[in-house]
């Protein structure tokens, strides 16, 4: 007799049955290796109700993997660990800039531009090859929040706005040629349809596929300081204040462990992890 599945909750309040190899892949996404994969499952399994969140199946499987391998621990935490860059925007918007500096671009965070109507402020100008970008970044603190098609309309409007401006004005020696919207969570699918339509460039999380930010961030090693376990949330939030927004930021800047009171053998330990993690 077949046995009866069981079902888990999703951040979005969706119900969807539990399966183990959804489980498996996330855990080997992370570089934890067969064994441990195995022996975290074996634990996990048993804990498994109807009803359980997704959260919480993220939680146990994250406080087994930190005991055995941090470094996989700190590459599992990344979705959560972008989650915790807030409560502004602007940590987020220093690693979009910081990604699309590591394709070629060069970037400037929050820029005042005028517009041919009014005047606004760009989260991140990046440029190329002797084109500009306009980029609008949403961040999210709450997995549950997507950008629907109004979002996207109203970027395209504002960018439209400036491109007018821009390509008329014979001081630029540059082209204003896209814009492009960037969040840390989803977009509906009207809200991509209506992207593809008016030439507006979208990334979310794991938007476009296997091009997402995830995947971005997975191939450049840009992580941001939250996905550290050698730190605590206090900690983390220190270094942002002070603008260290990225681990590689953290190795270059290692003085500032010390100005925030870490001592010496614990800084070892977060230099140690950030070495493993960026394969530094």
């Amino acid at each position: 007799m077949k046995e009866k599945p069981i079902f888990i909750k999703k951040s979005n309040k969706e119900v969807e049955p539990f399966l183990t190899h959804k489980l498996e892949q996330s855990l080997q996404h992370s570089g934890a290796t067969k064994e441990e994969i195995e022996n975290i499952i074996s634990k996990i399994e048993p804990d498994i109700y109807d009803g359980i969140s997704t959260n919480e199946i993220y939680k146990k499987a994250y406080a087994y993997l930190k005991k055995s391998n941090r470094t996989s621990a700190s590459r599992y935490s990344l979705k959560r660990a972008i989650f915790e860059l807030g409560p502004t925007g602007y940590p987020f918007e220093r690693l979009v800039g910081a990604l699309l500096r590591e394709k070629g671009y060069e970037t400037k965070v929050s820029v005042i531009l005028n517009g041919e109507c009014v005047t606004h402020e760009i989260d991140v100008l990046a440029e190329k090859e002797g084109n500009v970008y306009a980029i609008e970044c949403k961040f999210h603190s709450d997995a549950k929040v997507v950008s629907n098609v109004k979002i996207p309309l109203y970027i395209n409007s504002r960018f439209l706005d400036i491109q007018k401006q821009w390509n008329t004005n014979s001081n630029n020696s540059t082209h204003l040629k896209q814009g492009w919207l960037v969040t840390n969570t989803r977009f509906t699918l009207d809200a991509i349809n209506y992207a593809k339509c008016v030439g507006l460039t979208l990334l979310s999380w794991d938007y476009p596929k296997a091009n997402g930010i995830k995947a971005n961030i997975d191939t450049y090693g840009l992580y941001p300081v939250t996905v550290l376990t050698t730190l605590t949330i206090k900690e983390k939030h220190q270094l942002i204040d002070k603008d260290i927004v990225l681990v590689k930021e953290l190795f270059k800047a290692s003085y500032m462990l010390k100005k925030i009171g870490i001592s010496e053998i614990r800084i070892k330990r977060v230099l140690d992890e950030i070495t493993h993690l960026c394969k530094i």
